[in-house]
């Protein structure tokens, strides 16, 4: 459980944290070149409310490229700070660390410390699936591991904070896992996972890039942000059947985000990063290049 002192200290940090936050911001706007030269595709920054109270929630991905990826598109659109939740093993980080990661906005998951930036209005980044959609089997990529959570759409019908779900395509494909689930092997490292993690949902992924080896794959990101989700509790309807509802409408405006990005990329001759077709570039608001 959070402790009263922490949950303090997401909106109040210790003076070692606010004075990281000075170089965090200098750096983060300092790679933002570099994010440009890739060329991202993103589309649907009009559905962020410009008051920047909301909830993002996202798929990860093998890369966690939408870690950093998606609260820099935000702040450049609206000008907001994203709080990213994170797994609880980051209170347990190394001080410097922590703190770097802290200054960054990061907060470890607890519904103490959600609901108390919702009182504060703060943009918020949420992965409901965890570490446990990082860690993927062969075949699993791109799909979403909640397993039932839906803790999220709990604390924004509490609060009628409304959800925007954010869609990642590009980052499963930077290196794939050589193991299926079910594979003997891979039930081994699940059970490492169990006695070493104390989750068995955690796998140990064995990666490879190009050919066998750990070079990532060039991969161009797709991203979507998806069309605000209202969670004002209509009075004819239950709070648990509510919840419900906000949970299943977030995972398939989630799911059908990441299966119509999967259909752009597929026409997209600078999937790939491929210099040659950078003119070619798919871009949001042109029609897809006819397929050959």
């Amino acid at each position: 459980m959070t402790s009263a002192r922490h949950t303090t200290e997401i909106m109040n940090h210790p003076a070692r944290v606010e004075a990281l936050r000075g170089p965090v911001n200098v750096l983060t706007r300092a790679i933002e070149p570099l994010i440009d030269l890739y060329r991202p595709y993103v589309d649907g920054l009009e559905n962020l409310p410009r008051d920047g109270r909301f909830l993002l929630v996202g798929n990860h991905t093998q890369s966690s490229v939408e870690g950093p990826l998606i609260p820099h598109y935000v702040r450049r659109e609206i000008g907001t700070r994203v709080r990213p939740l994170t797994e609880r093993m980051m209170a347990n980080f190394p001080r410097p660390v922590g703190d770097l990661l802290a200054a960054y906005g990061a907060v470890v998951g607890s519904r103490e410390g959600t609901r108390e930036m919702m009182r504060h209005n703060e943009t918020i980044l949420v992965f409901p699936g965890g570490g446990r959609e990082i860690s993927k089997f062969k075949g699993e990529e791109y799909t979403l591991q909640w397993q039932g959570r839906s803790g999220f759409a709990l604390l924004c019908v509490e609060n009628d904070y409304p959800i925007v779900p954010v869609a990642l395509v590009g980052g499963d494909d930077v290196y794939s896992n050589l193991l299926s689930r079910g594979n003997p092997l891979a039930n081994l490292t699940m059970s490492l996972s169990e006695k070493i993690f104390g989750r068995g949902d955690m796998t140990p992924a064995i990666l490879h890039g190009i050919g066998p080896t750990l070079i990532p794959r060039p991969q161009r990101m797709y991203l979507r942000f998806a069309e605000p989700i209202d969670t004002t509790k209509p009075a004819a309807v239950s709070t648990e059947k509510w919840i419900a509802t906000v949970k299943d409408r977030t995972q398939r405006s989630l799911e059908a985000a990441i299966s119509e990005l999967l259909q752009l990329r597929r026409d997209d001759p600078y999937r790939e990063l491929n210099p040659l077709a950078w003119r070619n570039a798919l871009e949001p608001g042109s029609p897809a290049p006819t397929s050959a």
